[in-house]
């Protein structure tokens, strides 16, 4: 049997029960229309998380209080011996490789200003912050370098604290009461979102020794460090630790860089991602069963066409070749639709909600594609045996 042979009698089989062959392409559609959609949710929201992580840079180490134990999780300022300080952030400056240091104390207080007043995050920061995490200021300055335990009583206001306070109107200059305390507005920043629910726009930002006395804390939630980008991250992680260490008399503090925290997320999300995927493979096995039942019947109904064939002087793999080259072909077609169908819908989800994040893959498209050829393999190739196993004779008997 010539290759066009094949091709023309497959072609007029599948075409002979448009019927049968749409609702078992329809199966394998499905079930590819789900991986792809599936996976074009899962990998938006891969590249979100890591989007936001990485808006501060991957030069940076956080320093937390408290040790992490086997199996559990920092114990923060209640299990470290000695809390983290404004002395300790001091001395990390010291570290010829790091370029600036942020403490950080955060809480939430209420926070009035012309006229009105609004519950808001207090962030106590260190005059470094928009170098460290890439905030720039939009109008006015920053915190000034004031001593760390005698800082004046200066205060920038988020984007979208600002607008809630003054409106249109400027605010540098202006007094406004945090906790109580009356403080004076020296500058407002850009607009820079949320970063895994915490609004860095709604926020106040003061000195990190006036907070710590604000919310009544003896010791700082974390440090951030931002070394140099020909620097080893390892390298300023051990000079972080001696520092600290010969300071605290042990480590009881965590540190965690930026490239550590970006490899555990990237290997859970892909994970998350082809969790997902699996979820949609479910229907394509469904789709498979569908053409592994389909094929059976067409064997049976064409036993008399397999012994006529046969008798033509067809081996058994060519008879093979048939049925196997017709569920490749329905599996390849439900394959086509349901990538077409699942680019769509994909494109559809991203246009009417525009916050949820969705990327289709290429990859995944072409895995599915792929996946779906496989499937049209495996169920059609016992069917197919069955098949190019029938007696010429017996064939040719059976009605």
């Amino acid at each position: 049997m010539r290759s066009d042979d094949l091709t023309r009698l497959t072609l007029g089989a599948v075409a002979a029960q448009r019927g049968r062959s749409l609702l078992t392409a329809l199966g394998i559609a499905i079930g590819i229309a789900a991986v792809v959609l599936l996976t074009a949710i899962g990998e938006g929201v891969q590249r979100f998380v890591l989007a936001e992580f990485t808006q501060f840079g991957t030069h940076l180490i956080a320093i937390n209080p408290g040790k992490t134990m086997t199996g559990g999780t920092p114990v923060g300022a209640f299990g470290s011996t000695r809390p983290l300080t404004l002395e300790d952030a001091g001395a990390l400056r010291r570290i010829p490789s790091v370029e600036a240091v942020v403490p950080f104390v955060g809480g939430n207080a209420v926070v009035e200003g012309a006229g009105r007043q609004r519950r808001t995050n207090v962030s106590g920061v260190g005059h470094q912050l928009p170098e460290v995490w890439r905030f720039p200021v939009a109008a006015g300055r920053f915190l000034p370098d004031d001593p760390p335990r005698a800082a004046r009583a200066f205060a920038v206001l988020g984007s979208k604290l600002k607008r809630e306070l003054f409106g249109d109107r400027n605010p540098l200059g202006q007094r406004i009461r945090i906790g109580g305390d009356r403080y004076r507005v020296v500058g407002t920043m850009e607009s820079k979102g949320q970063l895994l629910g915490f609004d860095m726009d709604d926020t106040v930002y003061v000195p990190a020794g006036r907070a710590l006395g604000m919310f009544d804390r003896e010791g700082l939630m974390e440090v951030d460090i931002l070394f140099r980008a020909e620097a080893e991250a390892e390298a300023v992680a051990d000079a972080v630790r001696r520092i600290l260490g010969a300071r605290h008399g042990r480590e009881d503090f965590t540190l965690i860089t930026q490239a550590q925290m970006l490899e555990v997320l990237n290997s859970v999300l892909e994970v998350l991602t082809f969790a997902v995927a699996a979820l949609g493979g479910i229907s394509l096995v469904v789709g498979g069963v569908g053409i592994l039942t389909i094929m059976t019947i067409a064997v049976r109904e064409r036993t008399p066409e397999v012994g006529l064939l046969r008798a033509l002087g067809a081996g058994r793999r060519q008879v093979l070749s048939l049925f196997l080259s017709e569920a490749v072909l329905l599996a390849a077609l439900g394959g086509a639709a349901g990538l077409l169908l699942g680019t769509g819908l994909a494109g559809l989800l991203a246009t009417a909600f525009p916050a949820l994040p969705v990327h289709v893959s290429w990859f995944y498209i072409a895995l599915a594609e792929l996946l779906a050829v496989a499937i049209g393999v495996v169920a059609g190739v016992l069917p197919a045996r069955h098949a190019a196993r029938l007696d010429p004779v017996d064939a040719l008997r059976a009605e």
